[in-house]
């Protein structure tokens, strides 16, 4: 099977004189692009990129990663920004099941990890329930990158010796996570926000009452890996306000706990 022709399949039997024609379907490639950093991009992804023949993406991979790309492949934009979706997520996926009809290699292209807060999971059943083969290809999540670009490593001896990652954003499609801050704040020594500046002041004002002090370091990375990165660093007494001051926008995670501090040393 070539990347601009498929073939299809035999299905004989010994009973009939004639023989069933059935199409075979491409192959569907959940791709992770990292969290913006080039350099970050696998080369298991990198070499899917330049042979593929579809890719569909999301918003929040960067210029250089779309730049992989085969320059004769389809490119489809299906990012999903707060309050701006250019697809919805059937859409995406019914994209996915009629490219993958159409073609050899499809590559469904998510920024950090599919499988990190990014919906992998659903599209990898959807398209498995209609009988297409899916390969996850895993990448660099914002949630571990960002910091270590901060100078804030997660875990450290004298800091951190446990780690925990949710979303901030609880009103993800059909399914809406119920996050129990005074669990997440009494079981792990740093705290690692995916999407939640939006739902900031709540969740400060839920650690907090979970018993977390005011003085509990926090830092909030901009644009994760990318040239631009911006980083801003307070308290929880502190850094709602901070926000506002700045204006400082998403995309972004938060890092909550003392390990915020190693940064300074």
């Amino acid at each position: 099977m070539t990347n601009t022709q498929k073939s299809t399949e035999i299905v004989t039997n010994e009973s009939d004189e004639s023989a069933t024609v059935a199409p075979a379907f491409g192959k569907v490639y959940l791709v992770g692009a990292g969290p913006g950093d080039a350099g970050l991009m696998t080369l298991k992804g990198k070499a899917l990129l330049e042979t593929c023949d579809v890719v569909l993406y999301d918003a929040l991979v960067s210029d250089e990663i779309l730049a992989m790309i085969n320059p004769i492949a389809e490119k489809i934009h299906a990012g999903k920004r707060r309050g701006h979706h250019s697809l919805l997520q059937e859409e995406t996926t019914q994209l996915l099941i009629d490219k993958a009809k159409e073609h050899a290699i499809v590559v469904r292209l998510k920024g950090g990890d599919p499988f990190i807060f990014g919906r992998g999971g659903e599209e990898m059943a959807d398209l498995r329930n209609v009988g297409i083969a899916v390969e996850v290809v895993p990448g660099i999540t914002s949630g571990i990158a960002a910091p270590a670009y901060a100078g804030i490593p997660l875990t450290h001896r004298d800091f951190s010796s446990s780690v925990i990652f949710v979303t901030g954003h609880e009103s993800a499609g059909k399914y809406r996570p119920h996050v129990h801050w005074d669990a997440i704040a009494k079981s792990a020594e740093t705290i690692v926000v995916y999407m939640g500046l939006h739902n900031l002041a709540e969740i400060v004002t839920k650690v907090m009452m979970a018993g977390l002090p005011e003085t509990t370091p926090v830092a909030l990375i901009r644009q994760g890996t990318r040239a631009d990165q911006s980083e801003l660093i307070g308290c929880l007494g502190n850094i709602v306000e901070l926000v506002t001051e700045s204006n400082f926008s998403p995309p972004a995670i938060a890092v909550i706990g003392n390990i915020v501090n190693f940064r300074d040393i």
